[in-house]
């Protein structure tokens, strides 16, 4: 099971109630927020490596296609980034089924306030969200540390299925 962790203000915001989830390993969590930049994007941050990904198109009350984009968007990221088609997808399919619950980590939070910072300052900096992405996710950041978030969540991959 995937579980993505939304905060309150994206839990009233997608209108969806959360649920209990027993303990899942942080290598299936990933944190999610609301994020103004000119108009409103949807970050996610993988609790293990805090990889991040910056989604646009999204409206309130959306909480299905959402999920559904998460998927698609990360696939093809990592797809750019260089990953195997293979393990992708393994990633996918061992997550399954997806699940809305609260936040849990003050340190991935942490961490989410400071890729919404950056974003922030260098906001109109980029053609394309890939490039967002790109850039955020070569931020180093203390709790993986000081390593960058692509080859934290690369390493993480490869030990996982090898």
């Amino acid at each position: 099971m995937l579980v993505l962790r939304y905060t309150q203000k994206l839990l009233k915001d997608m209108k969806v109630a959360p649920v209990e989830v027993e303990e899942i390993s942080s290598f299936f969590s990933w944190h999610v927020n609301i994020m103004q930049l000119r108009k409103k994007h949807i970050l996610f941050v993988h609790d293990e490596s805090r990889l991040c990904i910056v989604l646009d198109g999204i409206r309130s009350g959306q909480a299905d296609k959402l999920v559904e984009k998460f998927r698609i968007e990360l696939k093809e990221y990592l797809l750019q980034e260089g990953f195997k088609k293979q393990l992708i997808n393994q990633y996918l399919l061992e997550a399954g089924e997806i699940a809305i619950s609260r936040t849990n980590n003050k340190s991935v939070l942490g961490t989410m306030n400071e890729i919404t910072l950056y974003n922030s300052v260098a906001q109109s900096d980029f053609n394309s969200l890939f490039e967002r992405n790109k850039w955020l996710n070569t931020i180093i950041y203390k709790p993986i540390d000081y390593k960058e978030p692509i080859n934290v969540f690369r390493e993480s991959l490869r030990g996982y299925y090898s």
